[in-house]
């Protein structure tokens, strides 16, 4: 019988070491390719370049790309997770500066492009570990529906399509953007 050997069991560290680190998640010590596709990269790229200008220029707080992991999963400590685009509010970051490796409190914000590699249950899982985490806003935007479903921490949901705008509500207070902004 031919066995498959199970992948190594790292350490958020061991990951930050590895020269092509930032392309995983770490899902309980197990290195895991983040799915990637051109379009989902523009699109996390264009929420990036919409949001960063106006949250620089109210001091709100600093704006993510998808290289950037979180370790802030309490019950997981052998998880990180790198959001397409997220967002922590001015002033709960220790020194309000961006840690050199894995930011270790949960962003306010975070948003996930569907990739055409990912699986429902993937998507799923990640959102499901937003909320343990207890990230306050969180979108996942479908290129191929043209919608962004939109999840809060108190458990409402809603959908926007194409024609509709997205708000950033008291979490990037003052901010929206069309949903068809995104999928230009």
């Amino acid at each position: 019988m031919n066995m498959r050997a199970l992948p190594p069991q790292l350490e958020p560290e061991d990951l930050l070491r590895m020269p092509d680190g930032d392309r995983y998640e770490l899902i309980d010590g197990v290195p895991v390719e983040k799915a990637m596709g051109a379009e989902a990269d523009w699109i996390g790229t264009t929420l990036i370049g919409l949001l960063q200008p106006f949250c620089r220029a109210n001091k709100l707080g600093r704006v993510c790309g998808a290289g950037t992991g979180y370790q802030c999963f309490p019950s997981h400590p052998k998880r990180v997770r790198l959001p397409d685009v997220s967002f922590v509010a001015a002033g709960r970051l220790p020194g309000d500066r961006i840690p050199e490796g894995y930011i270790p409190i949960a962003p306010d914000f975070a948003a996930e492009v569907v990739s055409p590699k990912e699986r429902y249950e993937k998507v799923q899982q990640k959102i499901m570990d937003y909320k343990d985490a207890r990230i306050r806003l969180i979108w996942v935007i479908s290129p191929k529906t043209r919608t962004v479903l939109i999840r809060r921490l108190d458990g409402t949901c809603a959908e926007v399509g194409e024609a509709g705008e997205l708000s950033g509500e008291d979490v990037i207070p003052g901010f929206t953007c069309k949903v068809a902004d995104l999928f230009v």
